[in-house]
């Protein structure tokens, strides 16, 4: 029965437009070949809406500062989303720490980790990423791999089935269209000349290059179009393992 509702409830959330971020130009990923994605289902008021993250230690995992909610329930070992397998892990979370200097209007310092309830059991569907050391930088030209449940294209519904694409680190430059962005704490990523994209639907998902999360996905273009900006998670290596030897 608690399946069947939840079942339900996720069909409701699919059908409906989002603000988050999705996958456009990818394919479907092999079933549970990313065991650290986590499906993210939140309630703002009386609005259901969804984002992605990843599991960064048996009890957190990290999303975007603005993947905000009460209550948000966390759904690991998850390919399809409306369709529950033995592999899932739903699981509550406890608190939310997001950055303190989060800002709404700018999307600056978008980052939040997400204590779990309870931990979460490691299997071959379910498994953490990596974080990468403070100086572990990645460069422009490198090539990495973001995923979630989001858009394929520019109207909804979102992807039944974790899709992921292969994005190219572009230079800061890059990104001078959005405004405001900050060279230290974002990433700009996704070759302009390429319809391989983020965009509605997976906001909170990881940018990981070889094997490590570099980056979250933040924010795109209402087009479609690449780049998108991802938070640098190096730039936040204080903060996070503050929070993570607190708790």
């Amino acid at each position: 029965m608690k399946c069947l509702l939840l079942l339900l409830l996720l069909t409701f959330l699919l059908a409906h437009e989002t603000g988050a971020d999705d996958i456009i130009g990818g394919k479907e990923s092999r079933p549970h070949s990313r065991p650290y994605m986590a499906f993210l289902e939140m309630k703002l008021g009386n609005e259901w809406d969804y984002c992605g993250g990843f599991l960064i230690r048996s009890d957190f995992v990290m999303t975007a500062a603005h993947c905000v909610g009460d209550p948000i329930t966390v759904i690991l070992g998850a390919h399809n989303i409306r369709k529950p397998e033995e592999t899932w892990q739903i699981l509550k979370v406890r608190h939310q720490f997001r950055h303190p200097e989060y800002n709404a209007e700018r999307l600056l310092n978008d980052i939040m980790l997400l204590k779990l309830e309870k931990k979460a059991n490691m299997t071959t569907a379910v498994g953490t990423l990596p974080l990468p050391s403070t100086f572990n930088s990645v460069l422009p030209e490198n090539e990495c791999l973001a995923a979630g449940w989001g858009r394929t294209g520019p109207k909804p519904p979102g992807s039944d089935t974790l899709q992921e694409v292969e994005l190219t680190l572009m230079n800061p430059s890059d990104c001078k269209d959005f405004g405001y962005f900050d060279v230290r704490s974002q990433l700009c990523v996704g070759n302009p000349n390429l319809r391989k994209a983020v965009f509605r639907g997976d906001s909170g998902g990881p940018l990981v290059c070889s094997g490590v999360a570099q980056g979250i996905v933040s924010r795109g273009n209402n087009n479609t179009k690449p780049p998108s900006v991802f938070t640098r998670i190096a730039y936040y290596n204080f903060w996070i393992n503050q929070i993570l030897k607190a708790n």
